[in-house]
């Protein structure tokens, strides 16, 4: 069952993508938007030309973000902090893991 959020280009469908909020008719969550924009500075119209979506898209993905921004934050967060525990475990690396480095 598609649940269609406050912003009707948002959806949460069970079983997609961990149940986050996405871009509709896509798998791009709106985690995925804000981070192109806060961690690679992007804009909005690089986002929609680099993933294939449109623009609209892009604004209720920063909309949703901005209506949520907590939970969102937390998200990115949780994920920034699993994506450092592979790391420092050699998870996705050629080399052997020299230990774990400082955050």
């Amino acid at each position: 069952m598609e649940v269609v959020e406050s912003i009707n280009l948002i959806t949460r469908k069970p079983g997609v993508r961990g149940g986050r909020p996405c871009i509709k008719g896509t798998g791009l969550r709106v985690t995925d938007i804000v981070v192109a924009m806060r961690y690679h500075e992007r804009t909005p119209e690089q986002i929609a030309e680099g993933l294939q979506v449109s623009l609209a898209g892009v604004y209720a993905a920063l909309t949703y973000y901005n209506l949520h921004k907590d939970e969102i934050d937390a998200d990115i967060r949780n994920q920034i902090k699993k994506a450092r525990i592979l790391r420092d475990n050699g998870v996705g690396s050629k080399r052997p893991s020299l230990g774990p480095t400082p955050l």
